[in-house]
């Protein structure tokens, strides 16, 4: 029974919470004054004991927690991978906590949630992807406050199906990726940055690794060395070890290059670091001859911890790769050969100290991301007809249901892929005009890449006669 007391003129009223202090043992009350009556006092008591025998109580002293401390709580939560726990951490940071920092965690309403939302849908810098991703995160917290007893419910209403005409959402617009696009790619990276530009875009097109991949990828786990190479570090593997030996390396050996880590930056820190790629979708992935010829000149003229690295010899990771280098690669741009400066508050005109050609634009490429390569490439897998078991695995992808449950990539399968790659290349190369050179690379090649060229062309044609 609640007991009512009045204060002045207005009435409170005290309720037992069912609850009781765990150091002294005496049970917790909770109290609301304002009322105008007693038997408002009363009639609001008798509420709230329906809610602790009914399990739907938020005490006063619970729902009192501030957003900006159960933000820190919730985050130690969650369990995903590094980058997601990064973007998590961002929402939360920039505006998550911003808004709501200061406010209870029982204290905010619905119509303030849907104004921040329609806050969010005005601001230019936030487009509607990433302002999803922060109401999912803000939802997410919501839900698990609920969990936690801090509300009896979440401020996000839950966005019912809609009835009615179907509005498609929209989607990047993509075109079909031409292996002459490709090439000119290449060629660009090749004037740019040097050979390790060259066959970065080939590994790029024919094998459809995620950039982070490529940018981790170790000359341990790359061709020629690999399997061989394999440091063999996990001792529940060595069924696969033997397997990669005698599938890869054994009497009919397919050249390959085997995906264990992407490159990425630590969260809090931004420390670069090794970590299982996306999924953990660790893969073998079987190459075409042109390409595993690349890969061994490339290797074979140094030796260091990346297999492909920056202009200055670093590690991709420390590159903003996809505007110092992509956009260059695919937007094209004028040749560099002076730049000015200001210096001890004077305009300088200087030699620039990598003199770079001009670029021409690839025009199906401007303004495109690096990544809708990977899409090009499986592009390329669908229209030769392989496998879905054996695309999705080559993708860093997981079937679902019975079809991935009992498929399996056999070394028909990859060998048909590594094949129909290999052909695509020797149809190009056909094409290319007679005594075609590479254009200049700003750094000595290891290699005569001209000679390579002419040989590729050569076998091509005897394939084809």
């Amino acid at each position: 029974m609640p007991y009512p007391e009045q204060r002045g003129n207005k009435w409170r009223v005290r309720w037992n919470t069912g609850k009781k202090h765990p150091e002294t043992g005496r049970w917790i009350y909770d109290s609301q004054g304002g009322f105008d009556t007693r038997d408002a006092a009363v009639a609001y008591g008798l509420d709230r004991e329906s809610d602790i025998r009914n399990d739907r109580y938020i005490s006063r002293r619970d729902g009192a927690i501030l957003m900006s401390e159960y933000c820190k709580t919730w985050q130690q939560t969650i369990d995903v991978g590094h980058l997601r726990q990064r973007n998590v951490e961002q929402y939360i940071r920039l505006y998550i906590e911003p808004r709501w920092g200061d406010m209870a965690v029982a204290d905010i309403k619905p119509s303030a949630y849907r104004a921040w939302e329609m806050w969010l849908k005005d601001q230019p810098n936030i487009g509607d992807r990433y302002r999803g991703e922060i109401l999912l995160v803000f939802s997410m917290m919501m839900d698990d406050a609920v969990d936690d007893g801090l509300r009896q419910a979440s401020p996000v209403i839950k966005k019912k199906r809609r009835r009615g005409e179907y509005k498609k959402k929209p989607r990047e617009r993509k075109r079909n990726m031409r292996i002459a696009d490709v090439h000119q790619i290449a060629c660009n990276a090749l004037a740019y940055w040097g050979l390790d530009g060259y066959v970065y875009v080939w590994t790029f097109a024919m094998t459809g690794m995620r950039p982070a991949e490529l940018y981790g990828l170790r000359p341990e786990y790359c061709h020629p060395n690999w399997p061989a190479s394999d440091p063999r570090v996990d001792p529940e593997e060595e069924e696969r070890y033997e397997e990669d030996m005698e599938r890869y390396a054994g009497d009919d050996p397919m050249p390959a290059i085997r995906v264990e880590w992407q490159h990425q930056r630590l969260q809090g820190t931004g420390t670069p670091g090794l970590y299982v790629p996306k999924y953990e979708s660790r893969r073998t992935l079987v190459i075409p001859q042109f390409l595993a010829g690349l890969l061994e000149m490339l290797l074979a003229a140094r030796e260091g911890e990346w297999v492909f690295t920056s202009i200055n010899d670093g590690p991709l990771i420390n590159a903003n790769f996809p505007y110092q280098y992509w956009r260059k690669f695919a937007d094209g741009r004028d040749a560099v050969v002076e730049f000015e400066r200001m210096r001890l508050g004077q305009k300088q005109t200087v030699d620039s100290r990598r003199p770079v050609p001009a670029l021409p634009a690839v025009e199906r490429w401007k303004g495109k991301r690096q990544y809708l390569m990977r899409h090009g490439h499986k592009e390329w897998l669908d229209e030769d007809g392989h496998s879905r078991i054996a695309t999705e695995s080559r993708m860093g992808h997981e079937l679902a249901g019975v079809e991935g449950l009992y498929s399996n990539v056999t070394p028909a399968m990859e060998r048909a892929i590594m094949e129909s790659l290999q052909e695509r290349w020797e149809r190009f190369v056909v094409t290319l005009p007679e005594g075609w050179e590479p254009p200049p690379s700003p750094t000595p090649l290891p290699v005569d890449l001209a000679e390579w060229m002419k040989l590729q062309v050569k076998a091509a044609q005897a394939k084809s006669s």
